[in-house]
């Protein structure tokens, strides 16, 4: 069950989709296959890319997600509830600063697993549709996201997120160490990514 299938252009979706890839194994290959801005591009925009370069054997042009990267990074601006975001990074003071508006507003919030991921594809998708952003929208998105009740919709891909929410969900008692541990196990299997698949290859082990 252990992987066999390299990255190459005569593969199939399915080997893909199958196999568990690094971004940097992923990143490689799309250079390899002449991609535009791979190196810039997120693991799940590179699997996409692919994606359709096998279906299609096209090279697609990946949105552009930050069409200001020649300016300063937002925290090296400053960061405030006013200011606009117009190169946003993922660092420490980032995640710190949004955690504690957060907390001025609902004091004792908890986050919720996953939150952080589905702010960043939001405010993707507010900047690309042409909505100008302040951190404080970014804050306020932060609050509903971490209390909402409602289930989150799954990410489209057979996913560590996606694994380790079924997992939990579907084995009473059981304890995220346990989750990322099958998953480990999964990812050196040349079967979906998924919790449905891993159940079933633990069925025709027995």
């Amino acid at each position: 069950m252990k992987r066999k299938t390299q990255l190459s252009a005569s593969m199939t979706i399915t080997q893909l989709d199958h196999g568990y890839w690094y971004a940097t194994e992923l990143k490689h290959f799309a250079r390899d296959l002449r991609i535009p801005s791979a190196s810039a591009l997120r693991k799940d925009e590179l699997e996409q890319a692919i994606r359709v370069f096998l279906r299609t054997g096209a090279i697609v042009q990946p949105t552009r997600r930050n069409p200001s990267a020649s300016t300063d990074k937002d925290v090296e601006r400053g960061l405030h509830l006013d200011l606009r975001v117009v190169r946003y990074t993922n660092d420490p003071e980032t995640k710190q600063f949004l955690e504690q508006e957060a907390c001025k507003l609902v004091p004792g919030l908890k986050r919720r697993s996953g939150v952080r991921y589905r702010l960043n594809r939001w405010r993707e998708a507010q900047i690309l549709n042409g909505v100008s952003l302040r951190y404080r929208d970014l804050v306020h998105e932060y609050v509903r996201l971490n209390q909402s009740t409602d289930r989150f919709a799954q990410i489209p891909h057979g996913r560590y997120i996606n694994f380790i929410s079924n997992f939990l969900a579907a084995r009473n008692g059981a304890t995220k160490e346990q989750a990322i541990r099958a998953w480990t196990i999964l990812k050196r299997m040349d079967i979906p990514k998924t919790y449905a698949a891993w159940v079933r290859a633990r069925a025709r082990k027995s």
